[in-house]
């Protein structure tokens, strides 16, 4: 299964600046996602981080991988029931932020499940820079009602 940004934009509730995930290229439900997300210069964030030499903030990297785990885990309900679910974020352990992203970057986010228990997900998420690993997570996230 892939995912153009139209059909991630039904799914995730984030946009313009915060939706950090440009494509889905391959689902396997329920276990794994792969996501891409092009970092250009034009990203707003690079305006103060940091002048003269941009750099992605490493919170919006990880983020990227909450986003694309959000994905996996929304995909499990019906178009209708997701018009009402959002997934957050609970918890983030063992970050790693291997090397620096920068403007002309592609990431390529890989989010796997490690453990489901109902409504809440244990995930791993790394991301590429073509074949070096740029970050990694183990992200906690929990489905529920929007507020």
């Amino acid at each position: 299964m892939q995912l153009r940004i139209a059909e991630i934009m039904r799914i995730l509730p984030h946009r313009y600046p915060f939706l950090l995930v440009d494509r889905v290229i391959e689902v396997d439900p329920d276990k794994r996602i792969v996501a891409l997300k092009n970092v250009t210069i034009n990203e707003p964030f690079f305006n103060g981080h940091f002048p003269g030499a941009p750099v992605m903030p490493g919170v919006l990297t990880i983020e990227a991988m909450a986003q694309a785990g959000a994905i996996l885990g929304l995909l499990e309900s019906t178009p209708e029931q997701r018009k009402n679910n959002v997934a957050f974020l609970t918890g983030i352990d063992e970050a790693r932020l291997r090397r620096p992203i920068v403007p002309g970057d592609q990431m390529t986010i890989t989010v796997e499940v490690v453990r489901r228990k109902a409504t809440v997900w244990r995930m791993k998420g790394h991301v590429h820079v073509g074949n070096e690993l740029a970050a990694e997570a183990l992200l906690l996230s929990s489905i529920g009602q929007q507020p």
